[in-house]
């Protein structure tokens, strides 16, 4: 696919929208400040608290598959921080995040940052009839845990589902966008990904997606470059919805980005 069609939106507008969270729907500074410290500071303490339990088997066992190599507590551990150290996005330190992190909401000791403009996008796309996804590098279970608790309550509700490095594929691979448009059941015109990061929608662009980049105002990076960027998710509600010849009217279309 050429550059030129990268981010363009046909006017039907879609039948899916799939989002990502770290930077796009949540903070980044509150993934790489709060929840990776966290974390990380409990991975030693988790594998000995849980030791010979099915949880801590499946982790030791993940590690391995994932390296080709069997391995033993000490060594996995030794992997699983070196992994946390360099925000490798390995699926095994992926899923014992959200183990800890589960641990975590259900202390009351985190919670999922989200936009303001997150909620009444999900629930008028909801309203409409378009279909809600999540696509994360962070396991179902974290995602999930994330969207649960929130300063703006159980967002839950809002979301038909969620794909991961497990059940998808990494999110830079093509071939991770054809599996989710084959499980959703949708063209892949008909399915619009969200992300802050270039690399993510160029593949889905090359699957056929349509592709918008989010640079948050609180994000100093670069601008994302060959996809149509927004601020916020509040200019994506304006689009007609699926079947639609003409935006629906909503008043969150009104919303103000800059009251973030």
């Amino acid at each position: 696919m050429t550059r030129s069609r990268q981010g363009r939106v046909p006017d039907h507008g879609p039948r899916a929208v799939v989002l990502d969270i770290e930077g796009t729907t949540g903070s980044l500074s509150h993934v790489r400040d709060v929840l990776f410290p966290y974390a990380r500071r409990r991975i030693a303490p988790w594998l000995a608290a849980h030791r010979g339990t099915t949880p801590w088997r499946q982790i030791l066992d993940a590690v391995a598959a994932h390296i080709g190599a069997a391995h033993d507590e000490a060594s996995a551990l030794a992997l699983l921080e070196q992994w946390a150290d360099a925000d490798v996005k390995a699926a095994p330190l992926k899923t014992l995040q959200g183990l800890i992190w589960a641990d975590g909401y259900a202390a009351g000791e985190l919670r999922g940052h989200v936009y303001p403009d997150v909620p009444p996008a999900l629930q008028h796309w909801k309203t409409q009839g378009t279909d809600r996804f999540i696509y994360s590098s962070g396991s179902v279970a974290a995602q999930r845990d994330w969207f649960g608790h929130t300063a703006h309550g159980d967002l839950r509700p809002l979301l038909d589902g969620y794909f991961d490095l497990t059940t998808a594929g990494p999110k830079a691979d093509t071939d991770s966008y054809r599996a989710i448009a084959a499980h959703v059941g949708y063209a892949p015109g008909d399915l619009l990904f969200v992300s802050d990061v270039g690399a993510e929608l160029d593949a889905a662009a090359a699957a056929g997606w349509q592709t918008v980049a989010v640079r948050r105002p609180d994000d100093e990076r670069a601008a994302v470059t060959g996809h149509e960027t927004v601020a916020s998710l509040t200019p994506l509600v304006s689009r007609p919805g699926p079947g639609r010849s003409t935006p629906p009217v909503d008043a969150h279309t009104q919303e103000d980005p800059s009251h973030e």
